[in-house]
């Protein structure tokens, strides 16, 4: 019994030092690290993007989309570009099995795994080949487990891959021959 009353002595005493000892210890030995850590980080600005030419067919590449959508996924070669920023941006056009089409103009942020859309393309009437000002455009999380994604596609297996520089023909390279798959 007495051993016990010795350990648990020394253990409630061990146990106060490091609550009250370490904590101050580590401030010491590492000084303002945290601080230090943040100060000398550039603040990230994003560049105002200006908006494409509207996408021409002969500028066309079907990108391989998983087998969970019947959707066709095009992007427009013309548009895709690599900013001062660190963001790929290009035109978009989702065409559906019956011909519908959604055309936007997107970013993807591949250094935080998030995707804006700039704006919205018009593919019919006298607006043909116009743009609109997306004016909700925030970026937001690409959602990996989302079937279907097409920003999911395009982040992971296309323009944002682990192992991929991210310049102009490298990029076309991966669209034309099936990105990460056709690897």
């Amino acid at each position: 019994m007495r051993r016990f009353a010795t350990f648990a002595t020394f253990a409630t005493l061990a146990a106060f030092c490091a609550a009250t000892l370490l904590p101050s210890l580590a401030a010491a030995e590492w000084g303002d690290f945290e601080y230090d850590f943040e100060a000398n980080k550039k603040t990230w600005k994003e560049i105002e993007a200006q908006l494409p030419s509207a996408p021409l067919p002969a500028n066309l590449i079907e990108v391989k989309l998983d087998s969970s959508t019947r959707n066709q996924l095009l992007i427009d070669q013309a548009s895709l570009s690599v900013g001062d920023d660190g963001i790929v941006r290009y035109t978009a056009i989702l065409r559906s099995p019956s011909g519908a089409e959604n055309v936007s103009f997107e970013g993807l942020r591949c250094d935080t795994g998030e995707r804006k859309l700039y704006a919205f393309g018009r593919t019919s009437g006298k607006d043909a080949g116009q743009w609109s000002r997306n004016r909700y455009a925030r970026w937001e999380l690409i959602q990996p487990r989302l079937a279907g994604g097409y920003h999911r596609e395009l982040f992971f297996h296309y323009l944002c891959t682990v192992n991929t520089r991210r310049d102009l023909p490298t990029l076309l390279y991966l669209l034309k021959n099936g990105g990460s798959y056709g690897q």
